[in-house]
């Protein structure tokens, strides 16, 4: 897939027996995969035209064209359709596609490096930014804008504003002392 492809959408389960799928998108107004004409394998190597799709719960019920059966739909789950960047409308003010921001450098206030940005999730309450550092396990941080207070295209960077259970600014008292603390009835 080059970088020039979005991804708008995911095929999910079938629907049905006649070929119509569950499609998960990722666009703000759900219908507009219709709108974007042929969708795009990640390779490229199938399209597939939305020619009917309705709202259900959290997804689309979708037909594509040239599927038609049960069968087929069920080849399909987990399909990632992308379209060109230029069928895309222009982000807003403050809006970014997720494609923009996977790769930028994640630095502090200060300017440290933290890593790298690798994903961008939305699990219901909002969006979280997933930060891989050189070395160890990966940071989910909000995306807010008081944790990520900037985000630089032209500059290839987000800057992070640790939450303090992060930067530790308070050290944790039992880590201090190396003992527990007592509960009501110990001796």
């Amino acid at each position: 897939m080059s970088p020039s492809q979005i991804c708008v959408a995911r095929i999910g389960a079938p629907h049905g027996v006649r070929g119509a799928v569950k499609l998960w998108t990722f666009t703000e107004d759900p219908l507009a995969v219709k709108r974007y004409g042929p969708l795009a394998t990640g390779d490229g190597a199938r399209q597939f035209e939305v020619t009917s799709a309705r709202e259900a719960k959290g997804y689309l019920v979708a037909t594509l064209e040239g599927v038609t059966t049960r069968e087929e739909a069920e080849r399909l789950n987990g399909v990632e359709l992308y379209v060109a960047r230029e069928k895309l409308p222009d982000a807003g003010e403050n809006e970014y596609y997720h494609a923009d921001l996977i790769g930028l450098a994640a630095v502090t206030l200060t300017g440290q490096p933290l890593g790298r940005v690798i994903a961008i999730h939305n699990f219901g309450a909002g969006d979280i930014i997933e930060i891989a550092p050189p070395h160890g396990a990966t940071m989910l941080l909000p995306f807010t804008n008081a944790v990520v207070p900037t985000v630089d295209l032209a500059s290839g960077r987000v800057v992070i504003e640790l939450p303090g259970e992060i930067e530790g600014d308070e050290p944790d008292p039992v880590e201090l002392s190396g003992r527990r603390p007592r509960e009501s009835g110990d001796p």
